[in-house]
């Protein structure tokens, strides 16, 4: 008795089968390949120790500088810089609304966008954690703005919100943000997530220059700029200079926090990539 094999369609779609399950393996392989060496470069080794994850970090002297910054701003903000005359001691919030704006918005965001580029082009994975952790961080501060724009609008407008196009658009931009992160966190694939997250990291900066020239374009009862226009600042020498302090100290914040989250982030993946590996 002769035994025939299996007709030539099923060898083909076996053939075919093993292939893309042999493509998928070696594009898994790939992948945590080039996350392992951009994780060593991130770490500063060649390899990735066992204990790595066990590892508890220095004093951050960073954020300390960054802290010590901040509230010596606020103090000097609240106690040794003039009243405003129109609008009263109100204005102090301007001295944290404006640079968690200007940290939020101008910072945060457009880091995201430049990063969420270069990662499409170049597929660097470093790219990708320094995106997520800039959303992250910028996620705080334009939720700083969100809270002190209705304590500052509430005794000078008489209104704790209006639905104008500047607090419309900000509100918009820190929903989209935030949608950002529940993204990152609802995709599996790393790959498939950091695409996804670039494209949406890309057009949530591009709300940016119409949040600016909303007070330009449409009827408003947000002012207009005062530092960031054209012209000389509206402001007195004296409150400028608190101003400045408080965006270098506000941005000196930033860079703090996003190096903790990027370090955590950095962790993360090398705690993923070991149990990948183990498993």
């Amino acid at each position: 008795m002769v035994v025939q094999g299996p007709p030539p369609a099923v060898k083909i779609w076996c053939g075919a089968g093993c292939a893309r399950i042999i493509a998928s393996r070696t594009e898994s392989a790939h992948s945590r390949r080039r996350m392992k060496d951009a994780l060593a470069k991130d770490l500063g080794a060649p390899a990735l120790p066992a204990h790595a994850h066990d590892a508890r970090p220095g004093f951050d002297w960073l954020f300390a500088a960054a802290a010590v910054a901040v509230a010596a701003t606020l103090i000097r903000a609240i106690y040794f810089t003039p009243v405003e005359a129109l609008q009263g001691p109100a204005q102090k919030i301007f001295y944290v609304h404006v640079p968690a704006a200007i940290v939020g918005l101008y910072m945060a965001c457009v880091l995201v966008a430049i990063c969420s580029a270069l990662y499409l082009w170049l597929k660097d994975e470093r790219l990708d954690r320094m995106a997520e952790s800039s959303a992250e961080v910028g996620l705080v501060f334009l939720t700083v703005v969100l809270l002190t724009g209705p304590l500052w609008g509430k005794p000078v407008w008489g209104t704790w919100w209006t639905w104008d196009a500047r607090l419309t658009l900000t509100l918009f931009l820190w929903f989209i943000v935030l949608g950002y992160l529940i993204l990152r966190g609802a995709v599996d694939d790393r790959g498939m997530r950091a695409r996804y997250s670039a494209v949406l990291g890309i057009l949530a900066a591009l709300l940016v220059p119409f949040i600016h020239l909303s007070v330009y374009l449409f009827r408003t009862l947000h002012p207009m700029p005062i530092v960031l226009k054209p012209g000389a600042p509206s402001l007195s020498p004296e409150m400028l200079r608190t101003l400045l302090l408080a965006i270098g100290s506000f941005a000196l914040l930033f860079f703090a926090l996003l190096r903790m989250r990027y370090r955590l982030a950095v962790e993360r993946d090398a705690v993923e990539l070991r149990e990948a590996g183990g498993a």
